[in-house]
Formats: C-alpha cells, structure tokens, sequence
C-alpha cells in the first residue's frame, strides 16, 4: 500500500495493519536469528575441523546472503508506521 491509502483508512483498519506490522517484525526478528545461529554454527564447526577446507564455507553464504535480503529490504511498513504516529495511534 501506497502511503495515500493509509490516509484513506479508518482508524480501525490501521489498528489491524499496525497488528500485521507487529507480526511481520517479529517473523524477521526470528528468522534473522534463526539464520545467523546456523552461520554461527557452521562457522564454529568449520574452525574446530582439523583439515579446514574452504569449499565447506561456500554454504555458509546461504543464510548471509537472506539476512542481508531482510535488512536491505525496501522499508514498506514506514509509510504506515508515519501514518499511525500522526494521527496518535501507536
């Protein structure tokens, strides 16, 4: 949605988008966790193996390359968040 169309909203349809703003953080929260311990994980096992062969980190770009996909995604959730705080809703 379009910053305009949350101007077009009730206050109640925003309370429901903010509840879904409030999930979506969350889910990313969590699976940022999630992929940052199986790269800490890998990284440790690969450091304590005694031949340390460097294809065996290749797979570890995996889970960096979706963290840097959650963090570096456009922001959509700002123009909610901007409309929620003018009018006195979070």
């Amino acid at each position: 949605m379009e910053k305009e169309d949350f101007y077009k909203l009730t206050d109640e349809e925003l309370l429901v988008e903010k509840k879904k703003l409030m999930k979506s953080k969350l889910w990313h929260a969590t699976s940022i966790g999630f992929l940052a311990g199986i790269l800490i994980f890998g990284v440790v096992s690969w450091s304590l193996n005694p031949q340390k062969q460097f294809g065996f980190l290749i797979p570890m770009l995996i889970p960096v390359v979706f963290i840097y996909r959650i963090l570096k995604a456009p922001n959509k959730n700002k123009d909610l968040e901007e409309v929620l705080k003018e009018r006195g809703l979070k």
